[in-house]
C-alpha cells in the first residue's frame, strides 16, 4: 500500500472550512479533527456539534479526542463511535501549558501504566480504527518510547503518529525523523511521521523515503491547500484537474488548473493558475457557512496568519486583517490588497 498523506489536527484550524477548501484542490487520505475535549463533548458544551461537524467527507475523517480522565476519554469515544469516521486518535503530543496542567496531551506519556490503562477503556468503547499522536516524549529517550508504543499496541492502537520532537522541544529543534523510522522498525503496526513539512517536495521526499506508512502535514496545509495535490501529482500520478475555488458561490468555478511537479510550479508558493485572492474569499465563505459567529474572529486571523505567506507583502497583510472586526471587513481588506498590487498571483 502506498503512503498515504494526512492532515494534521491544528486548533482553529482542522475544522469543516479548511478540509472543505483543501478537499476542492484535491485532497488527502485522512483529515484529523482539531482536538476535541473529551469532558465538554460528554458535558453537552454549547460549541461541541461544530467540533464534530465531519463534512465534506466523513469517510476520511479522524477525530482526535484530548483529556486527562479516562472515564471522560471513553465516554466520549463511544458518543464518536456512533457517527461515520475513519477513527478516533488520542492527543498524547499537545505541550501546550493549558493542556499538560491538567494532566492531558503529552503528560500521559509520563506513565505507561497510566496511558495503558486509559488505552484499554478507550479501545473497548469502540469499533473504529485507534490512533494515538505523541511526541518522543517528556525527555528525548528513544527506548522509552518504543516501550511506550509498543504497551499501547498491545492495548489494541493501530496507528501511531510520532511528533519526533520532545515536549520542551515544541518546534525549536528539527524533527528527528530518524526516530519514526526507527519506531516503525519496532512495531508491528502502521507509524505516520509528523514535523518540518514545508511544501510538497517534503511530502513526496518522506513518502518515499520509507521510513513511514503515512506522511502528516499541518501548517504547511493552511498556507498551501493545494499541497497534497501537488505531492500526488510529483509522485508521478496522472496530472489532476482541480477547482481553483469549489462551488459556484465565486462565479470563477468553472475555471480549473492542473495541478503539476512543484519543480516546475512558476509563480511565488502557488499552483499555476490558482487566484491567491479567490482562495482566500472562498475560505471566508466556507467559514461563515460552517462555524459559528463566536469563531470567525479568531478562525480568519488563524488562517490568514499562514495563507498571508504566500504574499509578496504578507506580514503587512497580516496586520491589516487583524484590524477588522468581522469577516465582511476581513474580506474586503483582501480584496482592497489585490486590488492596489495586481502582480500578485
Amino acid at each position: 500500500m502506498s503512503v498515504f498523506f494526512m492532515l494534521a489536527p491544528l486548533a482553529e484550524l482542522s475544522h469543516r472550512a479548511l478540509r472543505e477548501l483543501i478537499e476542492g484542490f484535491g485532497g488527502c487520505d485522512e483529515y484529523f479533527t482539531e482536538m476535541i475535549s473529551a469532558g465538554a463533548l460528554i458535558g453537552g458544551g454549547p460549541f461541541e456539534s461544530w467540533y464534530i461537524d465531519g463534512g465534506p467527507c466523513p469517510e476520511k475523517l479522524v477525530y482526535q479526542l484530548v483529556g486527562a480522565d479516562p472515564g471522560h476519554l471513553a465516554a466520549a469515544t463511544a458518543l464518536l463511535d456512533r457517527l461515520e469516521c475513519r477513527g478516533i486518535d488520542i492527543n498524547m503530543g499537545c505541550s501546550a501549558p493549558a493542556i499538560t496542567r491538567t494532566g492531558a496531551g503529552v503528560r500521559w506519556m509520563a506513565s505507561m501504566d497510566a496511558a495503558s490503562a486509559m488505552i484499554d477503556k478507550v479501545r473497548a468503547a469502540t469499533r473504529r480504527r485507534l490512533s494515538v499522536k505523541l511526541r518522543i516524549g517528556l525527555e528525548d529517550n528513544f527506548d522509552y518510547l518504543v516501550e511506550f508504543c509498543r504497551r499501547l499496541e498491545a492495548c489494541g492502537v493501530e496507528l501511531i503518529t510520532l511528533h519526533p520532537r520532545t515536549a520542551k522541544e515544541k518546534f525549536k529543534r528539527r524533527a528527528r525523523w530518524e526516530y519514526v523510522g526507527q519506531l516503525r522498525d519496532a512495531l508491528g503496526i502502521p507509524v505516520a511521521g509528523n514535523g518540518d513539512i514545508a511544501n510538497s517536495e517534503d511530502l513526496v521526499r518522506r513518502a518515499a523515503s520509507g521510513c513511514c506508512d503515512a506522511v502528516m502535514a499541518g501548517r504547511a496545509a493552511v498556507r498551501q491547500p493545494w499541497l497534497f495535490a501537488q505531492a500526488r501529482a510529483a509522485q508521478g500520478e496522472a496530472a489532476k484537474e482541480v477547482k481553483t475555488a469549489p462551488g459556484t458561490e465565486l462565479g470563477e468555478a468553472a475555471k480549473r488548473v492542473t495541478v503539476t511537479n512543484p519543480g516546475e510550479t512558476p509563480g511565488f508558493k502557488t499552483v499555476p493558475g490558482t487566484l491567491l485572492e479567490e482562495t482566500g474569499l472562498r475560505f471566508l465563505e466556507l467559514l461563515a457557512r460552517y462555524q459559528p459567529p463566536e469563531f470567525h474572529l479568531s478562525r480568519a486571523r488563524r488562517f490568514f496568519n499562514y495563507f498571508c505567506d504566500n504574499l509578496k507583502w504578507g506580514n503587512y497583510v497580516k496586520n491589516l486583517l487583524g484590524r477588522e472586526a468581522d469577516l465582511a471587513g476581513i474580506g474586503k481588506a483582501w480584496t482592497g490588497y489585490f486590488a492596489e498590487h495586481e502582480g500578485e498571483p
